[in-house]
């Protein structure tokens, strides 16, 4: 093995029993590429690599330490932890072996070209899973240019696992701060015509018969800031029949900045703040692939995808960024039965049979 392969793996070596090393996002963009799901390319920063960046910074563990010594409800504490374990994490190198490694593959992942877009996506070791989802608790960085921002963003990425709201989440969980580490999603970026999130049963009554389609134009980015209420379709998950459409008012776009990097937001002209973000065809599309990830993973699934516009991908092709299983109607239904209150009297039957019985 090779100096520094360790901190990194691509998409089609991974499945999700990589979850320890590589945190949940990672392993199911390893797992959809390796079942031939549409997913752009990309590359890992494993955990081994936190934990290396973590050990030069922090040799004798104070941070875990600390963090485990929080109580969630007490926010201030909770905060001023946070703030400052992030300060420390911000300011510290990136380890050289780290920083040649993720510099190597990234222009690997563009065949040696040079400031080419990637997004970096944070990857805890427990976010993701049937019990926990970390959803939009650590960073994402979009539209990446070149190999020192991208090292930063990374770095960025991992103290983001102690912003506050993730340690208060994970505190409530009981989840041991020893056994919780952070991996970095780097991606070939998806630059959007519209982008949105699709849910194999219904996110609102919980409806299995039923696939739901959230889109906006340009970034998703959009829809998870809540900047803009997306287009809904609601599709009948064995026919394909679109049952249910509702087109909203999309006054604002999050694009690229192709100069500076990031993401910049754009007035969406009239006529297309009211035009449906999706097609027929790419719904159907969609309801294809969002069968196609349930049967896979066997539950239903919250899923993020993206159209792109025009880019080293093919256009009007349909990606996914992101499957996760689905939470709240599953965590309802795993929940204990509420124990059916005492009739009137049972006291007084319980004690009769209990003297039939001596007798």
């Amino acid at each position: 093995m090779q100096a520094g392969q360790s901190f990194i793996r691509w998409f089609p070596e991974l499945s999700l029993a990589d979850r320890p090393t590589v945190g949940g996002k990672s392993a199911s963009l390893g797992e959809l590429t390796r079942a031939e799901i549409p997913v752009p390319p990309g590359f890992v920063v494993t955990t081994a690599a936190f934990e290396e960046f973590l050990a030069s910074t922090d040799p004798r563990g104070e941070i875990r330490a600390e963090i485990a010594t929080l109580y969630r409800h007490d926010p201030v504490r909770v905060a001023s932890a946070s703030e400052r374990i992030r300060s420390r994490l911000l300011a510290a190198p990136v380890p050289r072996s780290i920083a040649s490694s993720i510099s190597e593959n990234y222009r690997r992942l563009f065949n040696n070209g040079s400031s080419c877009p990637v997004a970096a996506r944070s990857s805890a070791t427990c976010e993701d899973s049937a019990t926990a989802s970390f959803a939009g608790l650590q960073d994402t960085y979009l539209w990446i240019l070149g190999e020192d921002e991208l090292i930063g963003r990374v770095r960025a990425c991992w103290a983001s696992l102690y912003n506050s709201e993730s340690i208060t989440y994970r505190l409530r969980l009981g989840l041991p701060e020893g056994q919780l580490a952070m991996a970095v999603v780097v991606q070939q970026m998806v630059d959007a015509l519209c982008a949105g999130v699709m849910f194999t049963r219904s996110p609102t009554t919980g409806d299995k018969s039923v696939i739901v389609i959230e889109g906006s134009w340009g970034l998703g980015s959009c829809i998870v800031s809540g900047e803009v209420t997306p287009d809904r379709f609601v599709v009948n998950k064995i026919t394909g029949e679109i049952v249910s459409r509702n087109v909203s008012a999309k006054i604002i776009e999050h694009v690229p900045d192709r100069s500076a990097g990031g993401v910049r937001e754009l007035t969406i002209d009239p006529v297309r703040q009211s035009t449906a973000c999706l097609t027929d065809d790419v719904i159907g599309r969609l309801w294809q692939i969002a069968q196609q990830v349930e049967q896979h993973y066997g539950n239903p699934q919250d899923i993020e995808w993206a159209v792109p516009r025009e880019s080293v991908l093919p256009a009007q092709a349909v990606y996914l960024l992101q499957s996760r299983p689905e939470t709240v109607w599953a965590n309802r239904e795993k929940a204990p039965a509420a124990k059916p209150a005492a009739k009137p009297f049972d006291h007084v039957v319980q004690l009769m049979s209990a003297r039939k019985k001596k007798s």
